[in-house]
């Protein structure tokens, strides 16, 4: 069977995620996530993007962004496989670094802008691995021009999500070097 063509509708805002082969880390350390923080960097003005929102767990990340052009999937390719070739090289390993393609839903309206962006700030939160948005090294949220779009973010910044409850189990903080 074969996979339905992505969307190359230019002008788009997309809630990206994508993910380790079976669970894997993707990010073994925090030099891996400044690698990868870095080579995002220069793909957004590559392929046209603007990234408003993004967090890097340890075996998957999510980004929200906007596209300037038709270059989603061009642009995805290019940063998932520069990173891919990154971690290879650096840990000794070969084969996929990540399951399947990324995962793309397009974002159609101000509501769901500022919820996606705030998905993506509480993950670590709803994973209980710090206890506020703010905590979280490795997220952040970058605020479009317009009046509109800047509220939108806005509201999706503000802290919302209660401290992990202590009476649930919490998983592991992964390890951070430094």
């Amino acid at each position: 069977m074969t996979r339905p063509l992505r969307s190359t509708f230019p002008y788009g805002f997309w809630h990206i995620t994508s993910r380790g082969v079976d669970g894997r880390l993707i990010f073994m350390d925090e030099d891996d996530r400044n690698v990868f923080l870095h080579m995002l960097q220069r793909v957004i003005p590559r392929f046209g993007w603007r990234c408003h929102a993004y967090c890097l767990m340890s075996n998957h990340y999510h980004l929200v962004i906007e596209c300037g052009q038709p270059a989603l999937s061009d642009g995805m390719e290019r940063l998932n496989g520069l990173y891919a070739s990154y971690v290879n090289q650096r840990h000794g390993r070969v084969g996929h670094l990540f399951q399947r393609r990324f995962e793309s839903r397009s974002i159609q309206d101000e509501r769901y802008l500022e919820s996606a962006c705030r998905y993506v700030l509480e993950n670590p939160v709803r994973a209980r691995l710090c206890a506020q948005v703010v905590d979280w090294p490795w997220s952040g949220l970058r605020a479009p021009t317009g009046p509109s779009r800047t509220a939108a973010l806005r509201r999706a910044a503000r802290p919302s999500s209660p401290a992990p409850r202590p009476d649930r189990p919490t998983q592991e903080r992964p390890p951070r070097n430094g």
